[in-house]
């Protein structure tokens, strides 16, 4: 009938509309999805603290979104794969090619020149066994409690020298040959009982004599440029000293020989000296000019501050024109 064909035809259209919408509708959404993928994109990286950016297996999955993985990355991108089993291309140049069984020749050595210097070859550093034993930390030698029983061979650039506690029975002159820049010496509670006349006086800069708690029974000479004696607790006589032992000694400011065994104080004693030691031995008496020069009324050593005669068999109030020239009265027994 006429009413059906036109429901037919209706129909044929309404399905006919449907189709062209979802075609048009798969560009569009292709479209959008295109702009909102560098939204999306964007948005993921903005959430990203750069300046702090710190990226371990513990935080991996918080700054990465995994779930959302395969959509930031585009493979499309990557260069076309490379044909397997291709060889390279060969020379244009026939006779760029090596000839084989051929060898290549040495290069030629170009003649020395005077812009072009020879530098010499490294040496090698040369550990001393001091400096195996001991601890060497620049011009400084550290030989505490190392059971030592003589003087180590010892760098020639040392300054300062520490064998405390150990065992050195002698020094004997060779053991600090060369040594030019020593200053300090310091060998307290050894064994030593003897020093040979010359194991100090050709060190033409030691300062420091340090020789405490040891059994030396005689002093060696000295070098001019000592400072500070120091050798209490010995087993030193008067006449373990040689005369005028210190009288050439322009630059010994301190002398430290107390705990010995001298009978009379070392005279006479430099200018220079400040500071005087000398308690717990057996001095009796002492010249007047042991300190004064009893000819000489203006004298006046202002140096000389600090003498310590106590403990010994002196009575200093005996004395009383010995010490006129001296700054304060030695500490003793005045009775």
């Amino acid at each position: 009938t006429p009413a059906g064909c036109r429901m037919r035809t209706l129909a044929w259209l309404g399905i006919a509309s449907l189709c062209l919408g979802a075609a048009w509708a798969v560009p569009a959404k292709e479209e959008r999805r295109k702009v909102e993928k560098p939204k999306a994109d964007l948005a993921l990286y903005e959430n990203l603290d750069l300046d702090n950016y710190d990226l371990t297996l513990d935080n991996y999955g918080e700054i990465l979104d995994l779930s959302n993985y395969e959509e930031l990355y585009d493979y499309g991108d990557l260069a076309p794969k490379i044909e397997v089993g291709t060889l390279a291309p060969r020379p244009k140049d026939p006779a760029a090619l090596p000839k084989l069984g051929t060898t290549a020749e040495p290069p030629k050595l170009q003649p020395l020149t005077a812009a072009s210097p020879v530098l010499p070859a490294p040496i090698p550093v040369q550990v001393l066994p001091s400096c195996q034993l001991c601890l060497c930390i620049g011009i400084s030698v550290y030989c505490d409690d190392a059971n030592l029983e003589h003087i180590p061979l010892l760098p020639p650039e040392t300054t300062y020298l520490y064998a405390r506690f150990n065992r050195i029975g002698a020094i004997r002159a060779s053991d600090f040959t060369g040594l030019k820049k020593l200053k300090r010496i310091d060998l307290t509670s050894n064994f030593i009982s003897r020093a040979d006349a010359d194991a100090f006086r050709l060190l033409p800069s030691l300062q420091e004599l340090i020789l405490p708690e040891n059994r030396l029974t005689a002093l060696p000479e000295l070098p001019h440029s000592i400072v500070r004696l120091d050798a209490r607790l010995n087993r030193i006589p008067s006449t373990g000293l040689r005369p005028e032992a210190f009288r050439d000694l322009k630059q010994l400011q301190f002398l430290h020989l107390s705990d010995n065994q001298l009978e009379y104080i070392p005279a006479p004693l430099p200018e220079s000296l400040r500071s005087l030691h000398l308690q717990n031995n057996n001095i009796q008496t002492m010249h007047e000019d042991t300190f004064c020069d009893s000819q000489d009324h203006s004298q006046i050593r202002r140096a000389l501050e600090d003498i310590r005669l106590d403990g010994n068999p002196i009575n200093l109030s005996l004395f009383p024109n010995a010490y006129f020239c001296l700054p304060r009265l030695p500490t003793g027994h005045f009775f």
